[in-house]
């Protein structure tokens, strides 16, 4: 099939990559001249594994293109996604200006039908405001489809490429049919393919993001009552996790959720639900409870050293999750910010966001070239994002480097009976 993206962020640009190469001839459109140029030559702004091997491969071969022109990228597609941000506004609702402009200019390059797709995750109702827009735009045919996306950053190309569901709102049958035709060679392993009407589609969004945000701040509660009552979070979450009505996914206690979606999500999904008039209780304690949750490290900090000021504390990981450089409401600028305001020293690493880091702490904290270096002359050591290269150190080095053999742990990833017999002060959640 002939296909249009418009925008190249994590979303675009999964999307795009990853249709070419299932064999569609793809054109992803970005207004920023600059991330154009840099993506012709095959490099990508971001990080997220496998991602940069795929969009080379398809340039090569020719199936995917970039550009900064929308009219020609239309002309030459059927099917035109629109995968440009949705920001958070002051009142938590999701900005649609980027969509609906995007919207707009696609229905004035239109020359016959098209299938315009919102890949975005918007608020419901926002289909219909496309078709709208287009309407007023074009005497041309067209169908208007929700297609959320269940990326996560990380494990993106993976998601896309072998889906556990994928949801189409449609409302127009032959619209839903190229989409389903479209998705098949994903979908060979058995995942679904749901058809529905684009409200249900654009809420199922929403409602998937939060549920597992309720997850994380439901155990990040239990890790804390787990501490005043003296149980191991880690059984609590094993025994709970074993029930195959709830399972053992996002279960883990840690220092809060980030990212891009997450955050944004909950306070959109409170958001368009007051405007129904409707409270929605539950979410907004789950959001309450993470920003609690984002202050916790450094509270155990304060606890054992009594007084913060002047000490010098090593951060191992900055962004919000493994295997992303994203730093989009990570906990770690929460808890960074908190070391610094108690008169804290930071001294930090960061396998991949080292550079964005520094875009938001500038010269505030200082910058380990390595892990083990982050450490030297440290106090203590914050763990704040699980990366796989953390899990088994030399503990041996690291007792040596640090002024004083403390942990605290934000993500469990050690067992606190080694860490007692190898000589540490280890502090972790909910155990």
């Amino acid at each position: 099939m002939k296909i249009a993206v418009v925008g190249t962020g994590y979303v675009g640009l999964v999307v795009g990559a990853c249709l070419a190469e299932s064999g569609n001839d793809v054109i992803c459109v970005d207004k920023d001249e600059a991330k154009v140029r840099m993506l012709r030559r095959g490099r990508i702004p971001i990080y997220e594994p496998g991602l940069e091997e795929i969009v080379r491969r398809n340039k090569t071969e020719g199936r995917l293109q970039f550009t900064t022109q929308l009219p020609r990228a239309v002309k030459q597609s059927t099917i035109v996604f629109i995968a440009v941000g949705t920001p958070q506004g002051e009142d938590g609702s999701a900005d649609l200006q980027h969509v609906l402009g995007v919207a707009r200019d696609v229905a004035r390059a239109m020359d016959g039908y098209r299938v315009i797709v919102n890949k975005s995750t918007v608020p419901v109702g926002t289909a219909e405001r496309v078709r709208e827009v287009v309407r007023r735009e074009t005497t041309h045919p067209f169908s208007v489809v929700s297609n959320p996306e269940f990326l996560k950053q990380g494990a993106a190309v993976d998601d896309f490429m072998k889906p556990d569901r994928v949801v189409i709102g449609a409302e127009d049958p032959r619209a839903a049919d190229l989409m389903v035709a479209l998705h098949k060679p994903f979908t060979r392993t058995g995942a679904p393919i749901m058809v529905m009407d684009c409200a249900s589609a654009e809420l199922a969004k929403y409602a998937a993001n939060a549920l597992l945000a309720t997850r994380i701040s439901f155990m990040n509660e239990v890790a804390n009552v787990c501490e005043a009552v003296g149980a191991d979070v880690e059984h609590v979450r094993q025994a709970v996790g074993s029930d195959r009505r709830i399972g053992p996914s996002f279960l883990f206690p840690g220092v809060g959720y980030g990212g891009s979606c997450f955050p944004k999500d909950v306070k959109a999904l409170i958001r368009f639900s007051g405007d129904k008039k409707y409270d929605f209780k539950t979410l907004k304690a789950v959001e309450a409870v993470n920003e609690l949750q984002k202050k916790v490290l450094v509270r155990k900090l304060e606890a054992h050293f009594g007084s913060l000021k002047g000490r010098t504390i090593a951060a191992w990981g900055l962004a919000f999750k493994p295997k992303t450089d994203d730093l989009r409401e990570a906990p770690s600028i929460t808890i960074i910010q908190g070391l610094l305001e108690k008169g804290a020293k930071v001294q930090a690493y960061d396998p991949e966001a080292m550079k964005v880091a520094k875009g938001i702490f500038g010269n505030k904290i200082a910058y380990a070239a390595k892990g083990y270096d982050a450490l030297k002359g440290a106090d203590a050591l914050a763990i704040i994002t699980e990366w796989q290269e953390f899990r088994e150190p030399d503990f041996v080095k690291m007792r040596k480097l640090l002024k004083q053999p403390v942990i605290v742990d934000g993500r469990n990833i050690y067992e606190p009976e080694q860490m007692k017999a190898l000589g540490f002060t280890y502090i972790s959640m909910g155990r």
